[in-house]
């Protein structure tokens, strides 16, 4: 006879997820694009955060709008929303792609004349497309706008992508140039440019629905957006175990820390296989109700060591919260603020 197992016991690291803060950043971001609608990007998991947490809410707060990358990526977030608000980026690459699209009502996002080809062959109806302004990545190139089976396209929203909207160059104006070019070529009913940082840009790159990602998270690409976003996401992790040192005593692999005097430490439940890469040793900061817990050595794959000198009451089994605010974090550690969070791994428990 087979018997089930018992459910595990709550892992050891946890994500805790700040709705208000997400909802009030689809808010601030929708206000801020103006005439515009907001959407939102929710590939990767929801950038990590978890899909599953983050349709329900932003769909609470008003968004009507949803892009994925995979057409994998479609199972987590089934039945959160209206099919017809959810676009495919990476957009039919077979025959299959384009019947899933046609059999779930969702919207593939075109960026080839053969991606065009293949949908029009499954029967057509709403698509994106995807103009190729100047990132010479996915999309369109602008010489192929004339293409038979482009212009037979239903066109719902016709986009670009910005390449440097976090920095002021000459190719934001550009794009947005040849982004405008191709609304005039092609028939569509909306149009859309600008990412997080292309929001604050300016009313120029809005169009009709602007696609934030990072900053619905709380990333902060340009200092403009810093007064309107909120942390969402703060790791947290246990403390599996606690110990003193004494003076000439060496912390984790290769003896990188060496203690100068008798200290109280502690080992938690998190590593580099959970996203804290190894970049965070030796300058990463835990905290204890904002006590500050330096990491000490090395960041192991499934074990980080910290100082208890703040906070020498903790104890094993309590929990404390990595520094993540996404901005600081990233000038610390030298990572992407998009990395931090797609990076924070599969162990950490996450409040579906």
């Amino acid at each position: 006879m087979v018997t089930m197992p018992p459910e595990p016991p709550p892992p050891a690291l946890k994500l805790e997820i700040d709705r208000e803060a997400l909802a009030g950043n689809w808010r601030a971001l929708d206000r801020l694009s103006g005439s515009a609608a907001a959407g939102a990007a929710v590939k990767a998991d929801g950038y990590g955060v978890g899909a599953q947490v983050v349709v329900p809410v932003l769909r609470e707060a008003g968004c009507r709008n949803f892009f994925v990358a995979h057409w994998t990526e479609l199972a987590e977030v089934a039945g959160l929303t209206d099919p017809a608000g959810l676009s495919v980026l990476h957009g039919p690459l077979t025959a299959a792609d384009a019947a899933f699209a046609k059999a779930l009502g969702v919207k593939p996002v075109i960026n080839s004349v053969g991606q065009a080809r293949l949908w029009l062959q499954a029967g057509g109806g709403a698509c994106d497309l995807m103009v190729d302004s100047g990132i010479n990545r996915l999309g369109l190139p602008m010489a192929e706008l004339g293409d038979e089976a482009v212009q037979q396209l239903q066109v719902d929203v016709l986009m670009s992508h910005l390449a440097s909207a976090d920095e002021d160059v000459a190719l934001n104006e550009r794009q947005r140039g040849r982004w405008e070019e191709a609304r005039s070529q092609v028939r569509h009913c909306r149009a859309s440019l600008a990412n997080s940082a292309g929001i604050a840009l300016g009313s120029g790159y809005h169009g009709d629905l602007t696609r934030p990602g990072l900053s619905l998270y709380g990333g902060v690409p340009r200092q403009e957006l810093g007064p309107h976003i909120r942390q969402v996401a703060r790791p947290m992790a246990a403390i599996m175990q606690v110990r003193d040192i004494a003076s000439g005593d060496s912390v984790g692999y290769n003896a990188t820390f060496t203690a100068r005097g008798p200290m109280r430490v502690a080992t938690i439940a998190l590593g580099y296989a959970d996203g804290y890469l190894r970049c965070w040793s030796g300058k990463g900061m835990l905290r204890s109700q904002g006590r500050p817990l330096p990491v000490l050595g090395r960041v192991s794959m499934d074990m980080t060591v910290i100082d208890l000198a703040a906070a020498p009451d903790l104890r094993e089994g309590d929990w404390v919260e990595a520094d993540y605010d996404l901005a600081e974090a990233a000038t610390a550690s030298g990572l992407s603020q998009y990395e931090l969070l797609t990076l924070l791994g599969r162990r950490f428990g996450r409040d579906r």
